[in-house]
């Protein structure tokens, strides 16, 4: 699934996803490393996620639930980690390929693209994705439809949903260009800003000042360092 990984530019970190490979132990041992060489690097790293590709007929045969438990936390990681998250996505992306796509912090389609929920015995597969799709479109009658009977996203409904930031016919040009964003910020401050619009959902405002509160100075010790 995962066919490359090597550090390119500097601090930019690559990751190849195809979705129309099986999900393996290593695929998960990439990501993980990839999270781990950002981690090292002290939130100057940037992470490109190319991604495409979708399972074929049979595609769960020698699935485990420990193996997608795995690969689950590696993508939690990935959600996490103190680095920008780039996708480009080329061509129809589902299974592995949907996953990444949806756990990157900025989306870019290399042209049209279909978000696919890959089934398997005619339902869409009861992965993590769902859950990802459902929270950045809560309510989207073509996610609700996906969600039950698996299916595509065509790329209308993903650029609506904000499910991809940006369509691009120059997709080397609009990489050059995120990257050249994310590389201007601190990957670490990223993630504290990533977390606190997750959590804002799922915690109270009286819950969430305090963290607000020391993140802002955090941020305030950082602006007086410099």
């Amino acid at each position: 699934m995962v066919t490359a990984l090597h550090p390119t530019r500097g601090t930019v970190l690559t990751v190849v996803v195809d979705g129309a490979r099986p999900l393996t132990p290593d695929a998960v041992a990439v990501v993980t490393t990839v999270c781990g060489r950002a981690e090292d690097l002290g939130g100057a790293a940037v992470i490109v996620l190319h991604v495409t590709g979708v399972p074929g007929p049979g595609w769960t045969a020698g699935l485990t639930t420990e193996l997608v438990g795995r690969w689950e936390q590696a993508l939690r990681r990935l959600e996490r980690v103190p680095a920008a998250v780039i996708a480009l996505a080329t061509g129809d992306c589902g299974g592995p390929a949907l996953d990444a796509l949806l756990a990157a912090d900025h989306r870019i389609a290399a042209g049209p693209v279909r978000l696919v929920l890959a089934a398997d015995g005619g339902l869409a597969w009861p992965g993590m994705a769902l859950h990802r799709l459902a929270r950045h479109a809560p309510g989207a009658a073509a996610v609700r439809r996906a969600a039950l009977f698996g299916g595509a996203l065509e790329s209308a409904d993903a650029v609506a949903l904000d499910l991809v930031h940006e369509m691009s016919d120059d997709p080397r040009a609009a990489l050059a260009a995120a990257i050249g964003r994310a590389s201007a910020v601190s990957g670490t401050e990223l993630a504290v800003r990533r977390q606190l619009a997750l959590d804002a959902p799922t915690v109270g405002y009286d819950e969430a000042l305090g963290t607000h509160l020391a993140a802002c100075d955090r941020a305030l010790r950082v602006t007086a360092s410099t």
